[in-house]
């Protein structure tokens, strides 16, 4: 037996696994209470944006997948956000943009994680709201551990909070100082909206009435209202250097619902994998899995698996830049870039040296696409004096960037939930005055140029990294996994994928296995810039095999130990046994189930 940071947990009552200890143990609380998967997820979505505020908010975005116990099949559920009816590229152009900033009010879209945890808590869930909800006031009321990589965020950006955000200095700064790491955390404003919330909703004599009637209060109650109050006026600064006013109002989160949609999937080796569609970089993983399934993979040839590994991930996230939109404006053409004969043009690309090109497939029809992303690729942007608080991700090795966080929960019966919520980070926006936290900023996703896929459009969802997972071995076994990591998730995914298809190890030891990733690829973040034939490798990948890829012109660059990917996996056998696993990268996540 192979040695693992952890054990991979095993049992048949439940697993749960997410980004923060605390989580974790707020949803295996839910679990014990009687509550289903779902009802956990909920309650350890909100605790996250608590104790994890630097990663995730209240008014950010989550995408997620969930699979009752009796489905064939996972269900997508869409909890992001679309632009507001004022974000058109005409109002961005006259406001002096050529790039959407990576923070401030016009990096907005309508918050859209709430109403997707309400709608699955109404459809799926069993607990009362207040029972859901009540950890994660507690945390906001009572404290929590703040994390020493949240303290440094909020320390490297207190003079500007006190001299260009106000607001989120009255919240991230108590007292007028940054906090302490490890030190007891408060945020009696999220607690405050939260308890408003359920006095409010508890007049309501039915569960299903309540999350209806909390599902209004957010979208045109109090809270919509406060919302709209701070933008009406506020013009503040923002990554591109510029104080600007906000588009989103009241009624744009008044017409906004979460929505249920169709996964796409593929099939390699036995495993049927589902993921969220074209509007998020999941069909990436797809793709790739594709790609690859002509390959002959050995995970233990560490330069060779990284390198085809790699090239093919180039590839996938090429076609994401061009090809990636929002179906419900765009005629994409994902049947054709996920099927098999594409995988085999791609697969014949992959060649012995590393590709420096961005070099998305020819498709009759979008050529237009393809050659915006070309001209795109060959453009470095220079980010504005002020802040550039992109998705946090680990990518970028600073503590400022952060990351964003995953849930992963199966419980007894069978149900199962994969979710990535995001945005709304405290680095994103001004916190909202009476609510505690800030707005998100997923509209630096769109480009400000017609024709494209990902054309900024009222309405339109932008094409976000957000991308939690499900599959299904064709022995049986059901899994829910993910990780953060903005461009990352779906490479560190592919690489956790291949390790269990072709090493035969168990969640955890494929998790811990030495992880790697590319920045060859269209940045979804600002400033957009890519980085030819880039290569991060975490150390343990050993010395021979990071001169090996270096020989075959990757630019590697070689992480600090235990510093690539978070990512988590739940399972369940045909005969229902559990398992759960999570990284032990950052020291936070956890997985505890029984």
């Amino acid at each position: 037996m192979s040695f693992t940071t952890r054990p991979e947990l095993k049992g048949t009552y439940g697993m749960v696994a997410s980004t923060h200890w605390l989580a974790s143990a707020v949803g295996m609380r839910l679990l014990e209470r009687g509550g289903n998967a779902y009802d956990a997820g909920a309650a350890m979505g909100f605790v996250l944006h608590v104790v994890e505020p630097h990663l995730n908010g209240p008014f950010g975005d989550m995408p997620a997948l969930i699979r009752p116990a009796d489905a064939a099949a996972p269900t997508v559920v869409c909890g992001q956000g679309t632009a507001p009816a004022g974000a058109t590229i005409d109002h961005y152009h006259s406001e002096g943009l050529t790039l959407i900033p990576g923070s401030g009010l016009l990096a907005t879209v309508i918050p859209g994680a709430f109403d997707a945890w309400m709608l699955i808590l109404r459809d799926h869930g069993k607990l009362p709201l207040r029972d859901v909800l009540e950890p994660a006031i507690h945390y906001a009321r009572a404290g929590h551990p703040i994390l020493p990589r949240a303290a440094a965020t909020i320390a490297g950006l207190a003079d500007f909070f006190r001299t260009e955000w106000p607001t989120s200095a009255q919240t991230w700064l108590p007292g007028g100082n940054a906090p302490v790491a490890d030190t007891l955390f408060c945020n009696p404003a999220l607690a405050d909206m939260w308890e408003r919330l359920l006095t409010e909703v508890e007049a309501e004599t039915s569960r299903t009435a309540q999350i209806d009637a909390a599902r209004r209060i957010f979208s045109q109650g109090f809270i919509a209202e406060a919302i709209d109050g701070y933008l009406r006026d506020a013009c503040v600064m923002d990554a591109a250097g510029g104080r600007r006013k906000g588009v989103l109002t009241g009624q744009d989160m008044a017409t906004w619902q979460a929505s249920y949609e169709a996964p796409l999937s593929t099939t390699t080796q036995g495993l049927t994998v589902w993921k969220a569609g074209g509007w998020s970089q999941g069909p990436s993983l797809l793709q790739t899995l594709n790609i690859l399934d002509g390959i002959d993979i050995d995970p233990t040839d560490t330069a060779g698996f990284a390198h085809v590994v790699t090239e093919a991930l180039k590839l996938s996230m090429a076609d994401r830049e061009a090809y990636y939109g929002d179906p419900a404006f765009h005629d994409l053409p994902m049947d054709h870039l996920l099927s098999k004969d594409y995988a085999v043009q791609r697969r014949a690309q992959i060649g012995p040296m590393a590709s420096d090109t961005l070099r998305p497939g020819a498709i009759p029809g979008y050529e237009a696409w393809a050659e915006a992303a070309i001209a795109r690729s060959k453009v470095q942007n220079i980010p504005g004096p002020s802040m550039g608080a992109g998705e946090p991700t680990m990518a970028h090795l600073t503590e400022r960037r952060g990351d964003t966080v995953h849930i992963d929960v199966v419980d007894r019966w069978g149900n199962m939930i994969s979710a990535t919520p995001s945005g709304g980070w405290l680095q994103s926006s001004p916190v909202i005055p009476g609510l505690g936290v800030p707005l998100n900023s997923r509209a630096q996703m769109f480009w400000l140029k017609e024709g494209l896929a990902t054309s900024l459009t009222p309405g339109a969802r932008p094409r976000t990294t957000l991308s939690p997972s499900m599959s299904e071995h064709e022995n049986g076994t059901r899994m829910a996994f993910g990780t953060p990591g903005g461009d990352q998730q779906d490479q560190w995914q592919t690489i956790f994928l291949m390790r269990l298809l072709h090493q035969s190890l168990n969640l955890q030891a494929a998790i811990d296995a030495p992880l790697f990733h590319t920045a060859h690829l269209q940045a979804s973040f600002y400033p957009r810039n890519l980085r030819p034939a880039h290569l991060t490798i975490e150390p343990s990948a050993g010395a021979e095999a990071i001169a090996a890829l270096t020989t075959r012109g990757h630019r590697v660059e070689v992480s600090d130990p235990w510093a690539i990917g978070r990512l988590s996996a739940v399972s369940r056998q045909a005969d229902g046994l559990l398992r759960g696993a999570a990284t032990p990268r950052l020291m936070q996540a956890y997985a505890i189930g029984r």
